[in-house]
């Protein structure tokens, strides 16, 4: 990371009061929750036992695992909608700040795909092959997401950034039906996103997941997946100058509902897809995200029941490191051998699945692994020790 704080930032500050402070505790918290819920779904005991809610749909279609990647995406913007006002009127200090973070974020993105950057071969350790990298993934997606939105709305404001949301939405659907093989452009392998990856990058950079080369995070839908950042920082924006209160909350809610249902009419014509990431996938998240925020804000700030909301701080004061941390550590214990098994396959089997079945003992391996990351980032928290780019 760029830079270690001994000492917590605004964003983390327990001695700030009023609104800022609310507002930043929910922040965490959403973000927490979605880091959490990464985690889960990501490494489970087994990928032959998992419930069917912790995987992502095979092509068209939505579970809540495929509301993860989008709500992390939100809650970047949200974000966004308090760090903007520093650079009011400072473009070299803005600029010089949002290309340095999306660099950054983009290298640790294609560092952790080539950790740990030897596989086995015949049970013997071996170089990979570092011409094959995957160059794409979530953390590349991030950072192009939030450096494309940081641009659009610092230099077209929240009027020109709706335009470009509105643009980028209907011009995707555009560029999809008609680039994609008729009569079914949304195809895994007739759609216009897989056609412009695999025209700008060799197929062994790209993901190989899905049976053939295509990448889920690819470049063309990115450009939808702008739009989650900047609804996020809208939705951060609309908080700051209506306040904290039950009608902010109402109002929220009234528009997760609305965008909600536009996603699922728009499904009919421009199916709800994340490999693709689909323009009625865009709208369908970010009603949902507008609601979980509402649901959040009304526990944490209206209700004011924070109780529960420790555990998941933890994960959000720290969430790049602990969501990089979760990657390289299970890639390392995938090297070590035990008894022939990888270190966290001898595990899953010995520990959760000699006495559990299928997929309780699988989601109990995920739950465990997340709560073992949770450590982590509590002593983190407790150090007042902040990993920021």
């Amino acid at each position: 990371m760029n830079k270690l704080y001994t000492a917590p930032a605004v964003l983390n500050n327990p001695t700030q009061t009023g609104n800022k402070l609310q507002r930043y505790l929910s922040l965490d918290v959403m973000r927490g929750l979605t880091i959490a819920l990464m985690i889960v779904v990501n490494t489970p005991g087994s990928w032959e036992s998992v419930y069917a809610p912790l995987r992502h749909a095979q092509w068209h279609g939505f579970t809540v695992t495929d509301l993860v990647f989008p709500t992390f995406l939100f809650v970047v913007g949200n974000a966004l909608s308090f760090s903007m006002r520093k650079f009011e009127g400072q473009n070299s200090k803005f600029l010089k700040k949002v290309f340095k973070r999306t660099a950054l974020i983009f290298l640790i993105g294609l560092f952790l795909n080539a950790f740990p950057f030897v596989t086995r071969v015949n049970g013997e350790l071996t170089l990979i092959d570092f011409s094959s990298i995957r160059l794409f993934g979530v953390l590349q997606r991030i950072a192009l997401c939030y450096g494309v939105a940081a641009l659009v709305i610092h230099y077209f404001q929240a009027r020109g950034a709706l335009i470009f949301s509105v643009l980028a939405l209907f011009g995707y659907w555009a560029i999809m039906y008609f680039f994609g093989n008729q009569p079914d452009p949304y195809t895994l392998a007739g759609n216009a996103a897989l056609k412009l990856d695999s025209w700008l990058l060799s197929e062994k950079n790209l993901y190989k997941g899905y049976g053939i080369p295509f990448d889920p995070e690819g470049l063309l839908s990115t450009l939808p997946a702008v739009v989650n950042v900047i609804a996020g920082y809208f939705a951060g924006r609309f908080i700051q100058l209506s306040g904290n209160n039950k009608n902010t909350l109402m109002r929220l809610a009234m528009a997760g509902v609305i965008l909600t249902t536009i996603g699922l009419v728009w499904n009919i014509f421009f199916p709800i897809n994340k490999p693709i990431w689909t323009s009625s996938y865009v709208v369908y998240t970010v009603g949902l995200d507008l609601l979980i925020l509402a649901t959040i804000m009304l526990l944490i700030e209206v209700a004011h029941f924070r109780s529960w909301t420790h555990f998941f701080e933890a994960f959000g004061k720290n969430p790049l490191f602990i969501y990089a941390l979760s990657g390289a550590l299970i890639e390392t214990l995938g090297l070590i051998r035990v008894d022939g098994k990888s270190l966290n396959g001898w595990l899953y089997q010995n520990l959760y699945a000699s006495w559990l079945t299928g997929e309780n003992a699988s989601l109990l391996f995920a739950i465990s692994y997340m709560l073992l990351l949770w450590v982590v980032a509590y002593l983190l928290d407790k150090k007042k020790i902040y990993l920021k780019i």
